[in-house]
This record gives C-alpha cells, structure tokens and sequence, in this order.
C-alpha cells in the first residue's frame, strides 16, 4: 500500500457552522451540499470534507458518543515561525480555541487551536527536515 491519503473527513455537530469556520480561515469549498461539505486542498491530491457527525458515526457503523481527546491533532506547518502565531489568533477570530499557546520547543515553535468540534490543529515552523509546507 503506497503511504497517500485521499481524503480527511470530519464529522461535525453542526454543519453550517463548521463550514463557516474553515471559510473563515480562508479554505475554499468544493461542493457544498446539505449533506456535506468539500474543500478545496493544496494541489487537490488530497479532500478535506465536513459531515454529520451522527451520519458518519452511521456510515462507519459505529456508536456516535464520543468527546474529548480523539488520538490525533491535524498539523499544518508553516516554514516562519511568526506565522504560527499569526495563524493561531485567526483561527481564534474565525471561531476557533486557543488550546495551547504558541511554545519554544529544541526544534522550533509549535501551538495548537481547536475547532467548533474540538478537533485539534498544531501550527508548528521549524521543525526541519524534508518539510511539506502549508504555504
């Protein structure tokens, strides 16, 4: 299986109001639906699509009943660390949680916000390496 991800989607409490957020931060929608909602990513080799959270605990035919920490935090790195800063109050501004302020690390700078839902971001520059870079 060659390492690639198709698509992220996130199920949500309250489409219109998710679908604002990501809007508010700037990402273009695909497809708009009542159902769901795309956007638009990079180059397009990879979706990033809103859902019902009850319908897609339905489609994966599991129980909808969660909160809390999920297991993973979605990370968009930037190459200047004055932009994490910059991103997080956006972010902030659009709806948005500051979960964790923007921190030093031996590596570089790094903070996370939430989303309406509670999905974790990490904003992180600096990390070196064979970066793909947000922008």
């Amino acid at each position: 299986m060659n390492p690639y991800v198709s698509a992220i989607t996130l199920g949500v409490r309250d489409l219109d109001r998710a679908k604002k957020f990501y809007e508010a931060l700037g990402w273009p929608v695909e497809q708009d639906t009542p159902y769901w909602v795309s956007f638009k990513m990079g180059d397009g080799s990879c979706g990033f699509g809103l859902y019902p959270w009850d319908a897609l605990a339905a489609d994966a035919a599991v129980a909808p009943e969660s909160s809390g920490f999920r297991g993973f935090a979605l990370n968009y790195i930037v190459p200047d660390e004055d932009r994490v800063a910059t991103l997080l109050a956006d972010a902030e501004r659009a709806g948005g949680a500051i979960a964790k302020p923007v921190e030093k690390a031996g590596w570089g700078v790094s903070g996370f916000f939430t989303d309406p839902d509670g999905y974790l971001w990490k904003v992180a520059a600096g990390a070196g390496g064979d970066q793909h870079y947000a922008e």
